[in-house]
């Protein structure tokens, strides 16, 4: 019987490096890479600008996209590294915006009971990485790679994004986790930190030929 396809999720904040390490990964494993594309969601950059009247529109968005990207994960053949999961939206970006009154609390609550109610048919990653960054290192990052709608982005909405990640990574039990702080281990530069990585995930394998 062929084995099923093993899917990796990458968690982290706007900034955290999601994108780098599953593309770097994904190239070291030879799996397949699944990029996140806010560019696509046609809500994201009016959303920077008024958040309160965009921010219920951009989660149903990210939310459906993310439910169909699972399912096309799932029904492939090829192992996967995916940039982001769909728990972040609802148990960290979406509690965000109503705690900081830019989502109105019947639109949370809305959209909570709409994630419940698909939960149970949603498969968790077989691995999570989640990579943790203070708010600073993420307003410097994000600054530096200059996308024109993320200029506007708020320190005080990084800090609150930081708060909810920290506790949803601290409580996640849907699978295997593996944690790491971007300040210590930068798998950009160094190529040791990345093989560091890579070991971690094949520990979490040991029926698929990585190493």
């Amino acid at each position: 019987q062929p084995m099923s396809p093993k899917h990796i999720a990458i968690a982290g904040n706007i900034g955290s490096g999601k994108t780098t390490l599953t593309q770097l990964l994904s190239a070291r494993l030879d799996w397949q890479a699944y990029y996140e594309n806010p560019d696509n969601n046609p809500y994201i950059a009016d959303f920077y600008v008024d958040m309160p009247r965009w921010g219920f529109n951009m989660q149903v968005f990210f939310l459906y996209s993310r439910i169909a990207r699972i399912q096309e994960i799932r029904n492939g053949s090829r192992h996967v590294v995916q940039d982001r999961t769909i728990y972040e939206d609802v148990y960290i970006f979406a509690p965000t915006l109503e705690r900081m009154h830019l989502m109105d609390l019947r639109d949370y609550v809305c959209y909570k009971n709409l994630f419940d109610q698909i939960r149970p048919v949603i498969q968790p990653p077989d691995l999570l990485i989640y990579l943790q960054a203070p708010g600073s290192v993420l307003k410097q990052r994000i600054l530096s790679r200059n996308r024109e709608y993320e200029q506007q982005v708020r320190e005080d909405y990084l800090d609150s994004l930081n708060e909810f990640y920290d506790r949803w990574a601290g409580e996640y039990a849907l699978g295997p986790k593996l944690v790491y702080d971007v300040e210590s281990v930068d798998f950009v530069n160094n190529p040791d930190d990345l093989e560091r990585i890579v070991r971690d995930v094949a520990d979490c394998f040991p029926d698929v030929a990585i190493l």
